[in-house]
């Protein structure tokens, strides 16, 4: 006799993993694979062409060897600047621009919208190239527009100068990507309920008042999601410095990397030759450097943010 409370067996869903797989491959062809490659790379070392295993050693020579930590901290330290300038002036500008161009009363919000995300769909090989030519004290515009308005004592070599020139490319990137947080934190603003707005206009709670008692703390959410992209965007960032700097992202290195670093190190430039071995060392501490800051938003302030989703 059949037992009728013995449970159907399903059957494998074979489909799901053929739609999955050439996702699958493609990712692990690009990233897993190249990942793995470049850590194993990170544990090796190469001596008139014999490969040996060294462990750790390659890093304790990044940390511990004065010619190749004081490269790397200067390095660490303009990433992190380089970041700062884009969380402490791109972001909010991002924002203020998206709140007004929430604003429903705004004339002309599609072509303002165009205008600010035009720079970012440009190529940095022309973004570089044209600002030098802007900047530059011989032939370049910049000194004539400042003159214009009368402030022409302000102008000076910033992409020449050491004190100035990192300053001068983050504001640069800035201009170049300051679309993609605009247009992040505006469609947040667009997701908030019609109901949610009427009832703070009835409470008489209008305008500037409106945005930030009402509107940015239900954005938060995606203000975190553009932070983080910030952080491993920047963290990234090489095309730009190059094109502008050269591998030496000159003057003296002071708008050096951690992604220059990277290639120098891995390629070698000039009279320099390559270690592919130390620069994937230099590639494992910029993973684990992204990772860790990473997990923590994941785990730390995406839970605390998601008390502000609908």
């Amino acid at each position: 006799m059949t037992d009728l409370a013995a449970p159907i067996r399903r059957p494998w869903r074979w489909h799901i993993l053929v739609f999955l797989a050439p996702a699958l491959i493609v990712y692990s062809a690009l990233m897993i694979i190249p990942l793995a490659e470049t850590l194993r790379l990170s544990l090796f070392t190469s001596k008139e062409q014999v490969v040996s295993f060294v462990g750790f050693d390659n890093f304790a020579t990044l940390f511990g060897d004065e010619r190749w930590s004081k490269s790397f901290w200067n390095a660490l330290w303009n990433n992190t600047y380089f970041f700062l300038i884009h969380m402490l002036v791109q972001n909010p500008i991002g924002i203020c621009l998206a709140a007004l161009l929430s604003v429903p009363r705004l004339r002309g919000r599609s072509f303002y919208r165009t205008a600010f995300f035009m720079p970012t769909m440009l190529s940095f090989v022309i973004v570089g190239f044209v600002w030098k030519l802007i900047l530059s004290p011989l032939w370049g515009v910049a000194p004539s527009i400042l003159a214009a308005v009368g402030l022409k004592s302000l102008f000076g070599p910033w992409l020449g100068d050491e004190a100035s020139a990192l300053t001068a490319l983050s504001l640069i990137s800035v201009w170049q990507y300051i679309g993609v947080p605009m247009m992040l934190i505006y469609a947040a603003l667009l997701s908030i309920p019609d109901e949610v707005i009427e009832a703070a206009e009835c409470d008489g709670v209008v305008g500037f008042a409106q945005f930030w008692k009402i509107k940015l703390p239900l954005v938060l959410p995606a203000i975190g999601l553009v932070s983080i992209l910030t952080f491993v965007g920047n963290f990234n960032a090489f095309d730009l410095i190059y094109v502008s700097q050269g591998a030496l992202a000159g003057p003296n290195f002071s708008t050096d990397i951690l992604g220059t670093f990277l290639y120098r190190t891995f390629f070698g430039f000039q009279l320099q030759l390559g270690d592919p071995h130390m620069g994937a060392t230099i590639a494992t501490v910029m993973f684990f450097i992204i990772l860790a800051v990473v997990t923590f938003y994941l785990l730390v302030i995406q839970r605390r943010m998601r008390r502000y989703q609908f």
